[in-house]
């Protein structure tokens, strides 16, 4: 069966200390409202953050280390970037790829992506793949042909096995950083359609155990309701992530 998850994407905040602050907090909350629950916990913290993170995070627990992006060559000479195998080293068990903003501001196109899981899977990482639409596209009434190719092209050329090892978050992009939230009825429409896509290219089982998050400004209000969707397992969140009590809610929704 697929799994519940609640990843929180920091992007680019947060000092050393700040973070250090917030972990705590978070894994306390957890600990005294969450114990027992099966949802699973992942934080994202930048690069430099993440080995002093993964540091603080219980062993064994429901929170995990996940990181943000990257590179889809093993090493090499790639100044400033961070390799799968580097973010495996340092304790990291999942990695976001493909994030509107990565598509956006760093032009990550699907084969580049398609790359990146790859690697990112060489080194043991589960990849948090993203897809989803922009306004424009979705007031074009092309949202289901969009994200169709986004699927197709850059994630679907896996094999059932590394396929297996996938999470996939739908993020309406006119719905991030807008406070503008897709209602729980389109958002459980994407996500049927996308476990329909995985259904055609994999097998129905594997749409079965997929788990697709929802990555479209969900916050402690509307996280209930978002995740009661048939097909809505989770989220991908990222302003609230960055609040203790409102993260800590968040998971409580399940």
């Amino acid at each position: 069966m697929r799994k519940n998850i609640v990843a929180g994407n920091w992007k680019m905040n947060l000092t050393l200390s700040e973070a250090q602050a917030l972990v705590t907090e978070i894994t306390s909350l957890v600990a005294a409202e969450a114990a027992g629950s099966t949802v699973e916990v992942v934080v994202c913290p930048p690069f430099p953050l993440l080995s002093a993170v993964g540091q603080q995070l219980p062993q064994g627990g429901m929170l995990h280390l996940g990181a943000q992006n990257c590179h889809q060559k093993e090493s090499g000479a790639y100044t400033g970037e961070v390799s799968a195998r580097l973010l495996a080293s340092v304790g990291c068990e999942y990695v976001i790829l493909g994030h509107s903003e990565r598509r956006q501001y760093f032009r990550e196109d699907d084969e580049q992506l398609s790359q990146k899981l790859k690697a990112a899977l060489a080194a043991g990482l589960k990849p948090i793949f993203c897809v989803g639409e922009s306004l424009e596209t979705r007031e074009a009434d092309d949202t289901f042909d969009y994200i169709g190719r986004q699927l197709k092209d850059g994630l679907f050329h896996l094999s059932n096995e590394e396929f297996a090892q996938v999470v996939v978050a739908y993020e309406p992009i006119w719905a991030i950083g807008t406070g503008k939230t897709a209602t729980s009825q389109q958002a459980q429409e994407v996500h049927a359609f996308i476990r329909e896509q995985i259904a055609r290219a994999y097998s129905a089982e594997a749409a079965l155990n997929t788990t697709i998050l929802y990555g479209g400004s969900a916050n402690a209000q509307n996280a209930r309701e978002l995740f009661g969707q048939t097909d809505v397992d989770g989220g991908l969140i990222g302003g609230a992530s960055l609040k203790a009590r409102d993260f800590t809610e968040i998971i409580k929704s399940f």
